[in-house]
């Protein structure tokens, strides 16, 4: 029977869905050693967050897919896999629900100042000292304020839904998106970054990270947003200069931020957006519900299944090696 690999323990609920067809491999307590222990037997991976590059391909000759749990894939290199003929696929529609849903809930977060409140109010508890919470506090409403998104996609277009219900305006910058969707969504189009960033009261990131998205939002990005707005991001931390966005926030040009990423995960100790009462930092936890946990890994694990099946899977990455992929297949695991 072929083996999946896994990058953890295998859930017991899943185990049904694919036991009859192959055997379920995890590093178990090697991994401290060998992230990648008995990686050699494995057909398929499914794939978390860990590095996938040629070096780990080539410790397993039989691969024929790494299924990512989820949608970003800038931590297998396709190229290499494609070299390989080995299939790349990722589980796009897994977490755009739970995902929009805390790109709106740290919008409200900080909006709303709850971090800040609630510091105050644990000095106040701990000092005995009395103070006007109600009259110093400051917070935004978002009703009638425009939402801006960079990047209309999935999470995007699922995040302007919920923010058109609770009656902000919403616009977006993506030039890969069809007029088209825009319509169907109720979204308007605007034809530049620059042009979306001074019209915002709130501006949230949803694209992929590459070369053209890396460091998207830096110095020059973060003077161009409106002032006294509210930058969300649940991308990836590559998106963001920090040190920019540090420098926007100390000299009073944002209101706040809320990040469910950081350019390094978990954030070390020096990031400069730490300790702040303004900026709430989830640590890359936006799928992380109990449904989107679940629905991650059958996304994936039924495209690896499907590919050890001889057929192609539904979101593949690099669909110009399938034909090479099925061609190894037929020849035999």
């Amino acid at each position: 029977m072929p083996n999946i690999w896994f990058e953890a323990k295998v859930p017991d609920e899943f185990r049904p869905r694919f036991e009859d067809v192959a055997c379920g491999i995890a590093p178990g307590e090697q991994v401290a050693a060998d992230p990648f222990y008995r990686l050699e037997e494995a057909h398929g991976v499914m794939a978390g967050g860990r590095v996938y590059d040629g070096a780990a391909m080539d410790r397993a000759p039989r691969l024929l897919i790494i299924a990512r749990t989820g949608v970003g894939y800038d931590k297998v290199d396709v190229e290499a896999a494609t070299a390989r003929n080995i299939a790349v696929a990722n589980a796009p529609d897994a977490p755009t629900v739970s995902t929009a849903e805390q790109a709106v809930t740290l919008m409200m977060t900080v909006a709303r100042n709850i971090k800040r409140v609630t510091n105050e109010l644990d000095r106040m508890l701990a000092s005995g000292a009395g103070k006007n919470l109600w009259g110093e506090y400051v917070a935004l409403e978002l009703d009638q304020k425009q939402l801006g998104l960079v990047g209309l996609g999935r999470i995007g277009g699922h995040v302007s839904g919920i923010a058109r219900a609770i009656g902000m305006k919403v616009a977006a910058y993506d030039p890969y998106i069809s007029a088209e969707r825009f319509r169907q969504l109720g979204v308007e189009k605007v034809d530049s970054l620059a042009e979306l960033l001074g019209g915002s009261d709130f501006v949230s990131l949803h694209l992929p990270l590459n070369d053209e998205t890396f460091q998207l939002m830096n110095a020059e990005r973060f003077a161009q947003m409106k002032a006294g707005a509210v930058f969300i991001n649940v991308s990836r931390g590559g998106h963001v200069d920090e040190t920019a966005l540090a420098a926007a926030l100390d000299r009073g040009h944002l209101f706040g931020a809320g990040l469910d990423v950081t350019d390094i995960e978990p954030p070390t100790a020096d990031n400069p957006l730490l300790g702040r009462d303004n900026v709430v930092i989830t640590p890359h936890v936006a799928s992380a519900t109990v449904a989107g946990k679940r629905r991650l890994v059958l996304h994936a694990l039924e495209q690896v299944l499907q590919v050890l099946r001889g057929e192609r899977p539904p979101h593949l990455i690099n669909p110009e090696a399938w034909d090479a992929v099925r061609a190894r297949w037929e020849a035999g695991l």
